[in-house]
């Protein structure tokens, strides 16, 4: 096994607003993904699936609800988590916790999405 985390999914309650969102503080774009139920919308992060790399999705659907409480999901914030970070609250977001240093394993910041939910990024500079 490589990774103990294969997939995740962020729940939302306004899909394009949480679309719009992820895509401009992470700077891609968010792939809608048919699941065949109208009443779910699905929206993949890019990921690379062809060398079973970690991905997720952001989800809106019934009993799926957005929380600060529970497990956090960690985003790759690239080479410097700086740059996502201070794209969080003009997005929307508001940042919980600032750019955290925790030595040898890199540096951590926490966020609540414009759906309210604790995400955090992690990068090692």
């Amino acid at each position: 096994m490589t990774n103990a985390v294969n997939w995740f999914e962020i729940p939302v309650s306004n899909y394009e607003r949480a679309k719009k969102f992820y895509s401009q503080v992470l700077g891609f774009e968010i792939i809608d993904h048919d699941m065949g139920d109208e009443n779910m919308k699905y929206g993949i992060f890019p990921y690379d699936m062809e060398n079973n790399k970690v991905g997720g999705a952001i989800m809106q659907m019934e009993g799926m609800n957005p929380s600060t409480d529970g497990s956090t999901v960690y985003l790759n914030g690239g080479d410097d988590l700086s740059v996502p970070l201070a794209r969080v609250e003009a997005a929307g977001g508001k940042i919980l916790m600032p750019k955290t240093d925790i030595k040898e394993n890199g540096f951590i910041a926490q966020f609540t999405d414009t759906e309210g939910n604790r995400v955090a990024f992690h990068s090692m500079e």
